[in-house]
């Protein structure tokens, strides 16, 4: 199998974490895209996934599975032992729900705040911005912060009492944010503890070296 990704991506991380929970890293080659030169928008790179992002998995027959959801529900139950994304009708569906709500919420308006309201990845990339916009979505993730921080004194995980496919979305979420600088709101303390705990997770600790480690997939 093969990954396209960028190792520092947000969303890239969340299929490099799901692969490390599985402890499949050794089966799958990673093959970077660079974004700041918009490799993920040419006709070469969009033949293989129509929206132009990143990452996307390659089966050894040539499918290609893009949508981190997707490549992590592929993952998780490919050796009909899934981990991340529930074992029960009832945990599959609110492992997907609050999967839905860390991307609507928090993750996906991180991302749109990025393109909109900073330079992006440049002029070459960015050809439509809308600073309000972006703005707009900026105010959005600080409110889906505070909406996790209350999910989680409640509860241990972000669906429940164990740790999911969700908590991966959340933790993207917080990668961007610390990567652009938004702070999380002073009284999420919940939240930061949480994010504390994953940051220990070796999954999370290793997801930027982890294509130095992978080898040709098996």
């Amino acid at each position: 199998m093969k990954i396209y990704d960028a190792a520092i991506g947000p969303y890239p991380a969340r299929v490099r974490i799901a692969l490390a929970e599985k402890t499949m890293q050794s089966r799958v080659e990673f093959v970077p895209i660079d974004l700041q030169k918009g490799e993920h928008k040419t006709p070469e790179f969009l033949a293989k996934n129509y929206s132009g992002t990143l990452p996307v998995l390659e089966l050894d027959d040539g499918t290609l599975i893009a949508e981190c959801t997707a490549i992590t529900q592929y993952l998780d139950t490919l050796d009909s032992a899934p981990v991340l994304t529930g074992k029960t009708p009832l945990e599959q569906g609110l492992i997907h729900m609050m999967n839905k709500r860390a991307e609507l919420e928090l993750l996906d308006a991180i991302s749109i705040y990025f393109h909109h309201a900073t330079p992006g990845l440049g002029p070459h990339v960015e050809l439509y911005q809308n600073a309000e916009w972006g703005m707009y979505q900026r105010d959005k993730a600080l409110r889906g912060m505070r909406y996790f921080d209350g999910i989680l004194r409640g509860q241990p995980f972000v669906a429940g009492d164990s740790f999911s496919m969700a908590d991966i979305t959340v933790i993207a979420g917080m990668i961007f944010a610390g990567l652009l600088h938004v702070p999380v709101p002073a009284e999420c303390d919940a939240l930061v503890a949480w994010h504390a705990k994953m940051q220990e997770r070796p999954s999370v600790k290793n997801r930027m070296t982890m294509s130095e480690k992978a080898t040709t997939p098996a």
